[in-house]
């Protein structure tokens, strides 16, 4: 079968490798669908210091497909079944686990692979993180539920109720998700970024308010403007990966209110940030990471109600041997996320 291969930055190879066999617990999946995400992009532009361990590397982490082929032991699940898996699951066992933090479970292995024709699920993640697909979704609806439940888990960090002002910096499909997820809160969301047709989106998807981060970034004074009571948002999150970025989420909160650093810099990076606003103004540092079995539960049933607009996150779809071909799309054009079909 053809799967892409991940050898170091900018270099990824479409190659034939064998067909994958589930053994005792695992599940495998014909990929109907996978889609490109910022995460992916990153890793394509300078490799990930977390989510590929082992070269060359399979590629790729958002998927949804047909099952093949099932292991021995496997209950509840069959041949020609439609689903969706996340990309990890806990151990369980770890002190992370332990204390209810399995989203920084010691023994995390991230599943890679999903730019391939066929993948192979580890039985963990068949065990608690692998879920049917209603009949009535699309599988590239339903391919989401990665990005959404990351977003999930995110804003688990902060109770965002109706009339809080929250910031969301970056317009990429995370921000775009975040924008929906946060409306559906009844909170009162502005959205920063560089890209006009974004900025469009965004409005479109339901942002109360949409600023050119230029602007943004030559003086805070126009966020606090927008908000009702002048101090600033009680929540910005900042949704690109840039330290200078980091930093800027952090003046955009008023007192008592909290940053959520949801974007991943490049390792090696620091930020620098006034102790005296920190101390005295009790505003919340939070980095976020990840996801969680539960938020991925979350995250497939609000896919499954339509509560979200998903298609216009979708730019392009193209087929797998022209996966070159999306990323760099994603860096010269600044479009969101690509269907990938095998």
């Amino acid at each position: 079968m053809r799967a892409a291969l991940f050898y170091g930055p900018r270099d990824v190879r479409l190659e034939y490798v064998e067909i994958p066999r589930a053994g005792k617990g695992e599940v495998v999946v014909k990929v109907e669908v996978a889609l490109t995400c910022g995460t992916d992009l990153k890793t394509f532009q300078r490799g990930h210091p977390v989510l590929l361990k082992r070269f060359p590397s399979p590629f790729g982490h958002e998927f949804a497909g047909v099952i093949t082929e099932v292991g021995e032991g496997v209950e509840g699940f069959r041949p020609g079944m439609r689903v969706v898996a996340a990309n990890s699951a806990p151990c369980n066992d770890c002190f992370f686990c332990q204390v209810g933090e399995t989203n920084l479970c010691e023994n995390l292995d991230l599943l890679n692979g999903a730019y391939a024709e066929q993948i192979k699920i580890p039985a963990p993640i068949v065990r608690q993180n692998l879920w049917e697909v209603p009949a009535h979704l699309s599988l590239k609806a339903a391919a989401f539920c990665e990005p959404l439940a990351c977003v999930l888990h995110g804003l688990d960090s902060v109770q965002i109720k109706p009339g809080d002002h929250v910031a969301i910096i970056g317009a990429g499909s995370i921000g775009l998700l975040l924008v929906q997820v946060c409306k559906r809160a009844g909170a009162h969301v502005i959205l920063t970024s560089r890209n006009a047709q974004k900025l469009a989106l965004a409005k479109s998807l339901g942002a109360d308010a949409v600023v050119e981060l230029d602007t943004v970034r030559s003086g805070d004074d126009i966020i606090r403007q927008m908000t009702t009571h002048g101090h600033g948002v009680e929540v910005a999150i900042e949704a690109v990966g840039r330290p200078e970025l980091w930093e800027l989420a952090v003046t955009l909160i008023r007192k008592g209110g909290t940053a959520i650093l949801f974007g991943g810099c490049e390792p090696g990076t620091s930020i620098r940030i006034e102790t005296k606003a920190l101390h005295y103004g009790e505003r919340k540092l939070v980095g976020v990471f990840h996801h969680t079995p539960h938020a991925i539960r979350r995250a497939l049933e609000m896919i499954a109600s339509r509560q979200l607009q998903l298609d216009p996150l979708i730019t392009e779809e193209l087929p797998l041997s022209h996966l070159g071909l999306a990323f760099r799309k994603m860096e010269s054009n600044g479009v969101l996320k690509m269907a990938i079909y095998p």
